[in-house]
């Protein structure tokens, strides 16, 4: 599985983008509505990316942000929400929003975004109300030991690995956050992905 990708943005497309990875283009879906934030033609991109599998297609979706790859699995869970409405929801929508919207009950919020009606809406808050504490935001108002004080790209890459393991998101927290109380804030700091990786997978037997 393809967890990241960081080369040239070679081509915005309509519905994706080509990224050159060392004279090799990926094809990445990622909503037009979003592009905007992304850097011009011709500069390098760093993406996480969900591998979806399916008998006639390999699909690579792209996302600048972790935490919008974690909404974008828990989204794909609930039912009348495929990949591509998940990626035009999350266009629209932050992450931190998406789970205040679902954590409030916020159907007015939530039946503004594309593709979801008044049922879906009901469907996102009944379904993912106890999942979406893995946001910053929600995380520090009911389980702050989960966040990880001065997460950086390295952090961020470790989590987009292990759920592209199939490990859940607050899992992957958790274990990150006893590697970091086990090693002290220096030795977590100082550790390189691999290492980050190898100690967190420990964590999690």
């Amino acid at each position: 599985m393809i967890a990241c990708l960081r080369g040239m943005l070679f081509k915005k497309l309509p519905e994706s983008l080509i990224v050159d990875v060392g004279g090799v283009g990926y094809e990445v879906f990622f909503p037009q509505s979003g592009q905007a934030r992304l850097p011009g033609e011709g500069e390098e991109v760093f993406l996480h990316i969900q591998t979806i599998v399916r008998e006639d297609a390999f699909n690579l979706y792209g996302f600048l942000e972790p935490t919008e790859k974690e909404m974008f699995q828990l989204l794909n869970t609930v039912s009348g929400i495929g990949p591509k409405v998940a990626m035009h929801i999350l266009a629209g929508i932050s992450p931190a929003e998406m789970a205040s919207a679902i954590l409030h009950d916020d159907l007015a919020r939530l039946t503004r975004l594309p593709g979801v009606g008044k049922k879906t809406a009901e469907r996102l808050c009944l379904e993912l109300k106890d999942k979406v504490r893995f946001v910053p935001e929600a995380l520090s108002a009911s389980s702050p030991a989960l966040t990880l004080p001065g997460e950086d790209e390295r952090v961020h890459d470790a989590i987009s690995a292990l759920l592209n393991l199939g490990y859940p998101a607050a899992r992957a927290r958790e274990a990150l956050a006893l590697v970091r109380q086990q090693a002290g804030a220096e030795g977590f700091a100082a550790m390189r992905l691999e290492e980050l990786l190898r100690q967190t997978l420990r964590a999690l037997v």
